[in-house]
């Protein structure tokens, strides 16, 4: 009997190093039991996200804006803070309103008054001057709009007379059609994008548990993510949305499992060598823990980067989703490999890989097979050719860009499905003033009220004036203005006296009614016009113009300031990071150029499909720059997951044969990543509102244009075309040639 071979020093410190059985199972089932609690916490906190959320476009501006100011200081004019609703009555058949019907309408005041949720009085109905249409002003409170304007289209549906249709619309009609947009996104949304992304997975990897597996990973990382950013909300430390609630659910999911993917593909290359459970585990969480912190980190520089925005909904958007991507990376670092250290080769069944990683050989007259391998070889042997043809046809696409309308929509168009609102401003404009419900509002030193009101009275713009009036039965004055001449009279029967408009810290409200719709371009420009010639009157302190339109203008003027700030910023603190993470200057100097031409491809694609495909009416200033986050933040955690790898081949076998083996040993997971990112980010098409449609085509778009063009043969062709100068002035660049070229 022979005797068994004494143990190396090698393996008896390997021995040494070894956790006992009990730890080895253990471990995992800590990790697994403590994702399990925070998911069963968190996961409740699906159905309650809407108690800590808010739709109202002024919550978003900074104090310091005009609009806000004005907003701020209505309710000691108005007595009350409340969003104002219209109601448009009209008769079926299109002729005028008979006395019935009319006499039914006012029989309507009181009862729309005691409906939960109105805050104040109903206005009298105010008939049409064709007397086919009807128009009543609701006051609703700020808190549960969507609700209160439910309830009042119960009391309509109930009390409406026989032969007449009636529409809710105007700010509070607006904001319960976006929280209704919005309702999709526990369920809908999550359904949608959790389906989209098992069935590539079980396409790919050909497993039953794998799916589950890796979808279990992202669910709890959202979950726990949800929980903390719900108690942000509720402490008011940030504002949550419908719009940044959706990102972080697509966000989460996306990047929890590509983070996943990459950890999946190490542990896979470890078993089809034979490793032990254990030793897969460990020694895939070696081989991912770098590049799955640097490309998080990379996304959460990004995402922060949206702090220095003056809007704070994309101020919360920053902190937020960087809580999501920080439990993303945990998860696909803690809760994954647990699962697969307590699975094992198990997760793959049934075709557990038993075969090594396809290798290429350094000579390129080899035959290879396998498609990464020859997509390998097509790069070594035709690098510029391959590099100039992707670099024209990115260009070509991003001259699309120019076409780009961004200059933000009217509030009418936020909404893609039907919508009572918009139907019901349409009917407004045929029979009233288009901007009733949706006034100017001017807040003005009493001393100047009549210098104001005579400046209002000469915008075309504006039908109407009004000053707010605690005397007045109505709550405003009529303000009249001949040849100068300021005349303030009650809104009430004939014979009561002239009013005393409110004052409060000296100031007055005077009240513009609009020619056009609040959201319209015309409407825009009157209130531009009007500020500028006030200003030009009165000076910039002596005054501030608010309402719906001015909100709507300081939106999109901050919007276009922000990512005129925001995006070189990001760019420097992505470029720093490329800089530490592969000890080099020129290969993050071609990883971001290659990323912002990426980027322009995707626009330059996207403005064209939104102008002539979908025929969008336009878009959000800040969707230019959502997307040049997100696509500039995502694409490079491609480029950081086939880098790192070509880094780390390039100190064995040089930085030529180092592109090639690299490209072969990542094409695959990087692929099923963007597979699956961009359909996660593809199902917030699902959800009615046009923000989060373009979000939806341009990262969608934007991952596959970087994984199938940029990824696998821009950024290997030209690394492979320069050499080993990509990493000047690391110490790998001085290390000597390459093995194939001897440059």
């Amino acid at each position: 009997m022979s005797r068994p071979r004494p143990h190396t020093r090698r393996e008896l410190r390997e021995q040494s190093r070894l956790p006992t059985r009990w730890l080895r199972i253990g471990i995992p089932v800590l990790l697994v039991l403590v994702w399990l609690v925070g998911g069963a916490i968190g996961g409740p906190y699906f159905g309650k996200v809407s108690e800590v959320s808010t739709n109202d476009h002024a919550a978003y501006l900074p104090d310091s804006a005009e609009s806000t100011v004005v907003q701020n200081r209505l309710a000691d004019f108005t007595g009350s803070d409340s969003i104002p609703a219209v109601v448009v009555v009209t008769a079926d058949d299109g002729a005028k309103l008979t006395d019935d019907q009319l006499s039914a309408l006012r029989d309507l005041v009181d009862p729309l008054g005691d409906v939960a949720g109105v805050n104040g009085s109903v206005s009298p109905p105010i008939t049409s001057d064709d007397g086919k249409a009807v128009q009543l002003f609701v006051p609703m409170g700020t808190e549960e709009v969507s609700d209160s304007v439910d309830a009042v289209r119960t009391a309509l549906d109930a009390d409406l007379p026989d032969g007449t249709t009636a529409w809710i619309t105007g700010p509070a009609g607006f904001t319960a059609d976006l929280v209704q947009g919005f309702l999709g996104i526990d369920g809908l949304l999550l359904g949608v994008a959790l389906l989209a992304v098992f069935v590539i997975l079980v396409i790919v990897y050909r497993s039953p548990l794998l799916p589950i597996l890796v979808l279990a990973t992202a669910c709890f990382a959202l979950c726990v993510a949800l929980l903390t950013v719900w108690w942000l909300a509720k402490a008011g430390v940030v504002v949550l949305n419908g719009q940044v609630q959706g990102i972080l659910f697509i966000l989460v999911i996306g990047a929890a499992t590509d983070y996943a993917l990459l950890y999946v593909a190490r542990y896979r290359e470890a078993v089809a060598q034979g490793a032990k459970r254990w030793d897969a585990t460990t020694t895939a969480w070696r081989g991912a823990f770098e590049p799955i912190l640097a490309s998080g980190g990379t996304v959460i520089a990004g995402l922060l980067c949206l702090l220095l925005s003056d809007l704070a909904t994309n101020r919360a958007l920053g902190p937020i989703a960087s809580i999501g991507i920080a439990f993303a990376i945990l998860s696909a670092l803690t809760f994954l490999p647990a699962l697969l250290a307590l699975v094992g080769r198990a997760a793959f069944w049934p075709f557990i890989p038993r075969q090594p990683l396809a290798t290429i050989p350094d000579d390129l007259t080899v035959p290879v097979k396998g498609f990464w391998p020859r997509q390998a070889r097509l790069v070594a042997r035709h690098s510029r050719p391959v590099w100039i043809v992707c670099l024209v046809v990115l260009l070509a696409a991003g001259t699309g860009i120019l076409q780009l309308k961004a200059e933000g929509v009217p509030t009418s168009d936020l909404v893609t499905s039907a919508s009572q609102a918009r139907d019901g401003q349409a009917v407004l404009g045929e029979h009233f003033d288009a901007g009733s419900g949706s006034p100017v509002y001017v807040l003005v030193e009493k001393a100047d009220l009549d210098r104001a009101a005579v400046v209002m009275d000469a915008s075309p713009g504006l039908e109407s004036l009004a000053a707010a009036s605690d005397d007045s039965p109505s709550g405003q004055a009529t303000v009249t203005v001949d040849d100068g001449d300021v005349t303030i009279a009650a809104q009430g029967p004939p014979g009561t006296a002239a009013p005393e408009p409110t004052v409060s810290d000296g100031q007055v409200l005077l009240t513009g009614t609009l020619a056009d719709p609040a959201d319209s371009d015309a409407a825009e420009q009157t209130v531009r016009d009007l500020r500028g010639a006030l200003s030009t009157e009165l000076g910039d302190s002596a005054v501030q113009v608010g309402g719906v339109t001015a909100t709507d203008i300081d939106t999109n003027d901050t919007s276009i300031r922000d990512r005129t700030l925001i995006i070189p910023i990001v760019l420097l603190v992505i470029f720093v990071i490329l800089m530490l993470l592969l000890r080099a200057v020129l290969a993050p100097v071609l990883l971001m150029l290659s990323v912002i031409v990426s980027f322009a491809a995707a626009m330059g694609v996207s403005a064209l499909v939104f102008n002539h495909v979908f025929q969008f009416p336009g878009a959000d200033p800040a969707v230019p720059l959502y997307g040049f986050v997100f696509l500039v933040a995502l694409g490079v955690d491609y480029n950081i997951f086939l880098m790192t790898r070509v880094r780390e081949e390039s100190k064995r076998h040089g930085t030529r044969p180092g592109i090639m083996r690299g490209l072969v040993a990542t094409g695959g997971v990087i692929t099923s990543a963007g597979l699956v990112l961009a359909a996660t980010f593809a199902a917030l098409a699902v959800i009615p509102i046009l923000f989060l449609a373009q979000i939806a085509f341009i990262v969608a778009f934007g991952v596959l244009l970087d994984t199938f063009i940029v990824r696998s043969l821009l950024v290997p062709a030209v690394s492979y075309d320069i050499g080993r100068a990509i990493w000047w002035p690391s110490k790998l660049w001085r290390r000597g040639v390459d093995a194939r070229t001897r440059d």
